[in-house]
């Protein structure tokens, strides 16, 4: 980059600062401008301006009406300025850390927990600001430690100009100041808990061993802990300007990184990330900044902050509507979900409900996160990779003890089903078989079969399900795969006619009632497969089902039996000594902040339907639907709320190593999609 390269527009920058210290700098970087570079280039475009502004609002009210140019603002703040005032995003800081900040909430030592800071009076770095207000506001919702209401919105009830306000239906004294001051804060017992980012505990003044962090969990640990002891990471700061000054600042921006940053050519005269010399930290840039990263013209302001982060802020009022207005949109991925989904929504009381359609579980993941919908129950493959992208348990469905059993919920087993007549077929043997498998990471029928030998003539060395698949079986039905695992799927008919092989209800050979479809064949007789992968919980429901549904006739659960991991095979009864493995139960995910509320949505669902016990709809039958586990396993007695456990806990060790291994060696569209908005705190 040629700093010296002008552009064709002559212009000078403004540059808005928040106080007189930040006035300061900006006008020694003005002069230093002049003194490094040529009168060419500082009349081009490196002329630079120090505007002062009573606050950052009062920036881009400025900025706006072309009184002034440029401003480093908190993320929170960009996305206000980008999505409400029209401006663009231009830099992002990025910090030695990393491109994210990490909430922390401070207090000096004391007994003071985190799930129980009502009518504590707090410290925070700034309204709407991201580790000072919206990742801790965020986390106490999702804890459901603080309550929203219609009449008492937190956002609202704290007016900028006052500091202070009511939130849930109790007073509580706000103190909004600056990083450096929440330190004094918490000293002078004017405040009782700071909440300000990681980068922030730098500036702790002498006597920092008296400060504690408060942890999620309820403990407090040394301010130095802050990666294991936070309320949530978001994205840092950036600068923004008018979209028609864009260029203009980038070209101005990358002038100072160059000149002045960590490793400026002209730092020994201004050092842009260093502040100590205005009596102030964190002046026109944060002094931890390492550098800026410029954005494109065609970046989107949701993949500089993250899909995450603006989520939160939807869901905290910041475009105009909040949680307090929002309706409750479940996920439904077939005709058969979104029928019982509407039904469900008829028969209750609650907040409203919303169906949207979806087209697989995969596709729900990435709908949830990217806020189009609030929630839908995974299998539990799914609920892991749902964890990798930044979703959170509500409930787990709960089995009873009919099932298999695991140390805290009752499970379901994976089993290997064959036809009985087909005496050849045994595991170790399928080589060349044609393969029946639910769909597309289900646990029964893509994680836990690889687990075992399929095949003493093909033994792959391969850690990746897929790949195995693909060599043993000579064709098979995996919903939502594609190729040779594809061939032996039907598609729909009539009112669910769709392309083969789609990963929801609406391929005849999807999920459980879909592998048993395919084992027995349609009802030519023809497309059928040798084996299918499914579960133990309503297999032989499902075949007692076959000639009622009108599938197909003669078929009776003595037809089938199990094919064991020895190479024996068992009659369907013995599903507790010859099978693939547990599978834990499945379990609703939302994004944090819809936690609490899909919560109450649902026990006030379960409350509603249980004092029903003649309607109709029942939320754990789908027979009628002519599927089965729609919506919800139809082995379900209840929910049990799970909001508070990890999902390590809720899986279970052994099958979520088992999940592990498999994507840490798997080609996942979803995984890819949701990696690219997680933060990286080094």
């Amino acid at each position: 980059f040629n700093v010296f390269h002008c552009c064709s527009l002559s212009k000078k920058t403004r540059w808005c600062a928040v106080s007189d210290a930040e006035q300061r700098k900006c006008a020694e970087l003005a002069k230093a401008l002049v003194t490094v570079l040529p009168p060419a280039a500082v009349a081009a475009f490196a002329r630079l301006s120090c505007v002062r502004a009573s606050s950052t609002a009062d920036c881009i009210d400025k900025i706006r009406a072309n009184r002034a140019d440029i401003v480093t603002l908190d993320a929170g703040e960009v996305y206000s300025a980008v999505k409400q005032f029209g401006l663009v995003a231009v830099a992002k800081e990025i910090y030695r850390d990393g491109g994210c900040v990490l909430s922390v909430a401070v207090v000096k030592n004391s007994s003071l927990d985190v799930r129980s800071l009502r009518g504590v009076r707090s410290c925070h770095s700034g309204v709407r600001w991201t580790a000072g207000w919206s990742l801790p506001l965020g986390f106490l919702l999702s804890r459901n430690y603080l309550s929203w209401s219609k009449e008492q919105g937190v956002v609202n009830k704290l007016p900028v100009s006052k500091g202070r306000g009511e939130r849930g239906g109790y007073k509580e004294e706000v103190y909004l100041l600056s990083l450096t001051l929440c330190s004094r804060c918490l000293s002078s017992g004017a405040g009782d808990v700071a909440f300000v980012d990681h980068l922030a505990l730098e500036n702790i003044e002498d006597g920092g061993d008296e400060f504690r962090l408060l942890c999620s969990d309820g403990t407090q640990a040394p301010i130095s802990h802050y990666r294991s002891c936070n309320l949530g990471r978001g994205p840092g700061g950036g600068v923004v300007t008018r979209l028609n000054f864009r260029k203009v600042a980038r070209k101005f921006l990358m002038t100072l990184q160059v000149l002045f940053g960590r490793q400026g050519r002209e730092r020994h005269r201004f050092q842009l990330f260093n502040s100590s010399s205005f009596g102030e930290n964190d002046l026109l840039f944060k002094d931890v900044t390492e550098k800026l990263s410029i954005l494109a013209d065609d970046v989107d302001v949701i993949q500089v902050l993250g899909l995450d982060y603006v989520a939160l802020l939807k869901g905290l009022g910041h475009e105009g509507s909040s949680l307090e207005d929002s309706v409750v949109r479940w996920c439904c991925i077939s005709d058969a979900e979104q029928k019982k989904c509407e039904q469900w929504a008829l028969n209750i009381k609650s907040d409203p409900l919303v169906c949207v359609r979806g087209v697989s579980m995969r596709d729900c993941i990435e709908r949830i996160k990217r806020d189009e919908v609030d929630a839908a129950s995974l299998d539990a493959t799914h609920t892991y990779i749902a964890g990798k992208c930044g979703l959170v348990p509500v409930v787990t469905e709960y089995y009873g003890t009919v099932l298999g059993f695991s140390p805290l919920f009752p499970t379901v087993v994976g089993v290997a089903v064959s036809k009985r007549s087909s005496r050849s077929i045994s595991m170790g043997n399928l080589a060349g078989r044609r393969s029946c498998q639910g769909h597309m990471y289900s646990p029964s029928g893509w994680l836990l079969p690889v687990r075992h030998t399929l095949s003493l003539e093909h033994n792959s060395t391969s850690c990746d399900p897929n790949t195995v698949y693909e060599q043993v079986f000579w064709k098979g039905c995996l919903p939502g795969s594609q190729g040779n695992l594809c061939k032996v799927c039907m598609g729909g008919t009539g009112d669910t006619a769709t392309k083969r092989c789609a990963d929801n209800h609406n391929e005849r050979y999807y999920g459980n009632m879909g592998a048993l479809r395919c084992l027995v064949g349609d009802r030519s007789g023809k497309s059928y497969g040798d084996v299918a992968f499914l579960e133990q919980h309503n297999l032989v429901d499902n075949i007692n089902r076959l000639s009622s549904s009108g599938w197909a006739d003669g078929w009776s659960p003595s037809d089938f039996e199990l094919l064991c991991h020895d190479g024996r095979r068992a009659p369907l009864s013995d599903w507790d000594s010859c099978n693939l493995g547990l599978i834990p139960p499945n379990t609703v995910m939302t994004r944090p902040v819809m936690t609490a509320r899909v919560y109450d949505f649902l026990m006030k669902s379960q409350e509603t339907l249980a004092a029903k016990p003649n309607t109709e709809f029942k939320l754990f039958e789908s027979h009628q639907y002519g599927e089965c586990d729609v919506l919800f396993k139809d082995a379900t007695q209840c929910f049990v709320h799970t909001s508070h456990m990890d999902l390590r806990s809720i899986l279970g060790e052994e099958f979520y190593t088992y999940a592990e291994d498999a994507f840490n060696c798997t080609n996942s569209d979803i995984l890819e999609f949701c990696s690219q908005d997680v933060c990286s705190i080094f």
